[in-house]
């Protein structure tokens, strides 16, 4: 991956979903979290900057000068941060593109789409409730679901990867971070048809 930073405006806003602290790591629920994480190491920059209610920081990715957004406030309240990050830097909702977790796919493999429901995701129904609907691209990583229909649905998303899943996940996230560079690169599409 080739990345550079400089001083122009935002064109784009990558956000990655997960839960801060220390306890949420390596959890289903913080996939978004590892994408963020490989993008920093690739591109020698630090996501540490308190703002918009999330930790940021900026890059630019196949020319685009990008916004990396870890939002703080917990999963389901996601949109706030969102939201304060594209009304300050006046980005589009088309150029929000966010990567998280998705129980509907086996651990590792990905999905992008351009436009889409929640899709029960907590995250991504308050990111769609408070900034202006679905026409936002998104990164989604299969964490799987749970094992049977008794185990509720938040014990899955937090509870702890195994050794198994964590190398698939981490797999994964690897290449939603190559397809998060495509995308600045390429479009969309030709991420998609990649990928996907």
């Amino acid at each position: 991956m080739f990345f550079r930073r400089n001083n122009d405006p935002v064109e784009w806003i990558a956000v990655f979903l997960g839960n801060p602290g220390l306890r949420y790591d390596n959890t289903r629920h913080n996939a978004g979290f590892m994408v963020a994480d490989i993008i920093a190491k690739e591109a020698a920059v630090k996501i540490i900057r308190a703002k918009f209610s999330a930790l940021t920081g900026t890059v630019t990715l196949g020319g685009k000068r990008v916004l990396l957004v870890k939002p703080q406030t917990y999963m389901n309240l996601s949109g706030t941060s969102v939201r304060q990050a594209m009304k300050f830097h006046r980005v589009p909702l088309q150029n929000i593109l966010v990567i998280s977790d998705e129980v509907s796919l086996p651990p590792g493999k990905l999905r992008i789409r351009r436009r889409g429901s929640s899709g029960g995701h907590n995250g991504l129904r308050d990111i769609i409730s408070k900034c202006g609907g679905e026409d936002f691209p998104r990164i989604r990583l299969g964490v799987g679901s749970p094992p049977h229909d008794d185990y509720a649905m938040a014990d899955w998303v937090l509870s702890k990867l195994t050794d198994e899943e964590t190398k698939q996940i981490s797999d994964a996230a690897l290449r939603a971070a190559a397809a998060l560079e495509m995308t600045m690169m390429q479009g969309l599409e030709s991420a998609m048809t990649k990928y996907n």
